[in-house]
């Protein structure tokens, strides 16, 4: 089997758990990485393309042509109806970024790319993907990393893990999971594992995921 295009890694964690830092990593190893929360906000910078739409569903979020974030998280912040409306604008935008993205990495003729996704088994985006990595941490690092955040408070971290899947679901449905809990080089050494795993396949043109799976638990 021949592959045409890159390998699709998947990135995700829950919140304070190091994916930002885990896919810095992966850049500083010259991995191609679509960050989709970078995303988000360059579409709603400054005369960004979800501005105007967002604007006219959310009136009196928009500041000096730009979506104020914190005016914007008030609206749909613990109100289902308004995030959907929110996601419905977003969305689209995001996954055509990332579509075009993909396309220059195919043309680039990049072995492995990452998508960085928060919510990616929620949203059922790691169907798009060829494996997905999980990056964890003990709970109370977790929660002290989360607390330290300007304007977290506990009633707001509790609501935003509400939303997400428990960390336990996630880590049983990664092909990878890289423990972040206890120090960056750990965190490297497995990056470096995982591609290794990875590039091996996609030169072979197959997929091992039980054996993956396996040493999913070695990499942390």
């Amino acid at each position: 089997m021949i592959r045409r295009g890159p390998l699709i890694l998947g990135l995700t964690g829950s919140i304070a758990m190091g994916k930002s830092e885990t896919a810095g990593m992966f850049r500083r190893l010259q991995v191609p990485v679509f960050d989709s929360d970078a995303e988000v906000h360059r579409l709603l910078r400054q005369d960004g393309p979800a501005v105007g739409p967002v604007s006219a569903a959310f009136p009196g979020v928009m500041r000096a042509g730009a979506i104020d974030r914190q005016a914007l998280g008030e609206h749909v912040f613990e109100n289902d109806s308004k995030l959907c409306i929110l996601e419905e604008i977003v969305h689209p935008l995001v996954s055509h970024a990332r579509r075009r993205f993909l396309r220059i990495a195919g043309v680039a003729r990049a072995s492995v790319v990452l998508v960085d996704v928060p919510l990616l088994f929620e949203t059922g985006g790691d169907v798009n993907c060829d494996a997905v990595v999980v990056v964890s941490a003990p709970g109370f690092v977790q929660r002290q990393r989360a607390m330290a955040r300007p304007s977290m408070s506990a009633d707001k971290l509790k609501a935003i893990l509400a939303r997400q899947m428990p960390d336990s679901v996630k880590r049983q449905r990664a092909d990878f999971v890289i423990s972040t809990g206890i120090g960056k080089r750990t965190a490297l050494l497995a990056i470096c594992k995982i591609l290794k795993i990875i590039t091996g396949d996609a030169l072979c043109g197959h997929r091992c995921w039980s054996r993956r799976r396996v040493l999913a638990r070695s990499c942390s």
